[in-house]
């Protein structure tokens, strides 16, 4: 995964727990027991990331998982009406998330996972739809993957050496 340097010291942060998971590794002696968590942090103002952490003790693998999504953070592009620029599908393994934008007054319509990345990035309108995999996981990495490839009118018409209403028109 490709890491984007944003400061998240001048962010204010939440984070939520999507899933914790029980591992067990059978050894010579018994059973031995780990706890994965994966958690997705975000500013509600465009910024977001997810992280997995995985310890003997639940709390301690909730820490590891919001250190580690803080260090994958990315920024989201948001158009005037806390929605996407444009449509796209993230993929991720065999999970797949197809990233609608939606008008004022929608809401954010999408499953748990794709749900808890929207909503601590800041979109306030969008719907989404999980196609293929729904391990968590995956769904969340693929909405993030998605949310990343997003590209703002600006940029786009940087790009191709156009003004911004020649884009959009």
């Amino acid at each position: 995964m490709k890491r984007n340097i944003i400061d998240a010291s001048q962010l204010e942060l939440n984070d939520k727990v999507v899933t914790i998971k029980r591992v067990t590794k059978v050894v010579k002696g018994g059973r031995n027991m780990k706890f994965t968590a994966l958690v997705v942090v975000g500013d509600g103002a465009g910024h977001v990331g997810a992280g997995l952490g995985k310890a003997t003790e639940i709390p301690d693998a909730i820490r590891k998982g919001k250190e580690d999504a803080i260090k994958n953070l990315i920024e989201v592009p948001l158009d005037e009406n806390n929605s996407i620029p444009h449509d796209f599908i993230g993929k991720f393994g065999s999970a797949q998330v197809l990233l609608k934008r939606s008008p004022e007054g929608t809401g954010i319509i999408a499953g748990g996972p794709a749900r808890s990345v929207c909503e601590l990035a800041g979109i306030k309108n969008i719907r989404t739809k999980s196609l293929g995999s729904n391990n968590k996981q995956n769904v969340v990495i693929a909405t993030i993957n998605g949310l990343r490839e997003l590209k703002t009118p600006e940029e786009v018409a940087k790009k191709r050496g156009k003004t911004v209403q020649e884009v959009l028109a």
